[in-house]
């Protein structure tokens, strides 16, 4: 399979090294506005054909399927542009500014009989099907606590006056969508859609709103509530949260680390609680622990991009393209669903915490496939 890619970000590079390292597809070059950009990113990367149009790419010959590593906000005019083309697409995360533009993509592509799948980390790799595998062994679930932040070297321009697509209401970025994300979807994926959200941002400070162009979150948690448990969602990108994941049954409580990378996991049994005096430390008898390594390797993209293989190559094999595989939680039928009701709890999220973009306007507005 020939791709192309949308970006000369860090993330593109690290999803051609998978492409020249997987036998499987081969790279023919990428798209940037600057074509001197395009050509050195290109060739740099094995590739040999730059493009600095989106018309040109989505109609090439030379191209099977593409992938988007381009700011939030174009991912889903650009995925619509190759759609058109008869190209397959694999979006890198969120797939749309908010649920209406992804759906929007995903009917496009059922119309044209090709496949489009996000590219969600966690949900193709094998360390976290382990997790799963954990958690369906746990008993009754209670409780979720999923956690990631990182503070964004982008946050630095940002307090220095200067302008960036990573925090910017224009470009559909901030907290949620750029890291948050990685804990909704995962949430979703485990235990589908919640019955109700409660979210509460940390805003960038209000003088930041003219580089921003409106308010936008720099950290935030969700609450999620469900029938008979609750999770709680924590993400930022002006903070580090050093605390791992953990979801707690009535009989055992399973923690993990990275969930956009787990590596390591640990299961602890409860045993029989011993009542205890207040100045003692709480006892049970009986209980035990689990240490578990998780499978690793040093590029994670490697297996999004073999299931995304592997829907291609069913479809070319005759497969309608929603029932392909497309890894190890199901088809792209089910990673389209999971992927719509992601950006359905972060658009409600989004609107309790007053964060808009311009993508949120109505239909009517929206920009038409071939803009960038």
């Amino acid at each position: 399979m020939r791709i192309a890619t949308i970006g000369t970000s860090a993330i593109t590079s690290d999803f051609i090294e998978e492409i020249n390292a997987s036998g499987r597809a081969v790279f023919v070059g990428t798209l940037s506005r600057d074509l001197e950009r395009a050509k050195a990113f290109t060739e740099a990367r094995g590739g040999s054909c730059p493009f600095t149009e989106l018309e040109d790419l989505a109609a090439s010959n030379e191209v099977d399927a593409v992938y988007l590593g381009s700011p939030n906000a174009l991912h889903a005019s650009q995925a619509l542009a190759c759609i058109a083309g008869g190209k397959h697409v694999i979006v890198e995360k969120p797939l749309g500014a908010n649920e209406r533009e992804a759906r929007a993509v995903f009917d496009a592509a059922e119309k044209a009989g090709v496949v489009v799948l996000e590219a969600m980390r966690p949900l193709h790799d094998p360390a976290f099907v382990a997790v799963r595998d954990l958690m369906r062994n746990l008993g009754r679930i209670r409780r979720a606590d999923l956690h990631f932040g990182k503070y964004s070297s982008r946050y630095d321009e940002i307090l220095a006056g200067k302008r960036t697509n990573i925090f910017d209401c224009a470009m559909a970025t901030g907290s949620l969508m750029d890291i948050g994300v990685y804990t909704v979807e995962p949430l979703i994926e485990l235990f589908g859609a919640p019955e109700s959200v409660l979210a509460a941002p940390v805003l960038l400070d209000e003088e930041t709103r003219g580089l921003t162009h409106g308010p936008l979150d720099g950290s935030g948690v969700i609450i999620a509530r469900y029938a008979d448990f609750v999770a709680t969602l924590h993400f930022s990108k002006i903070t580090n949260d050093r605390l791992p994941s953990q979801i707690e049954s009535e009989t055992a409580t399973l923690t993990f680390d990275g969930i956009s990378v787990p590596t390591w996991a640990r299961v602890e049994h409860r045993g029989t609680a011993v009542r205890a005096a207040a100045k003692q430390v709480h006892v049970e008898e009986g209980a035990r622990t689990e240490e578990l390594e998780l499978p690793q390797v040093p590029n994670t993209m490697v297996y999004e991009l073999s299931d995304f293989c592997d829907a291609v190559d069913a479809v070319q094999a005759g497969s309608d393209p929603l029932d392909a595989p497309a890894g190890p939680f199901g088809n792209v039928r089910h990673y389209r669903d999971v992927t719509l009701a992601s950006l359905a709890l972060m658009d409600e999220a989004r609107r309790q915490m007053g964060v808009s973009f311009p993508a949120d306007a109505l239909a009517s507005d929206a920009p038409e496939a071939g803009e960038r």
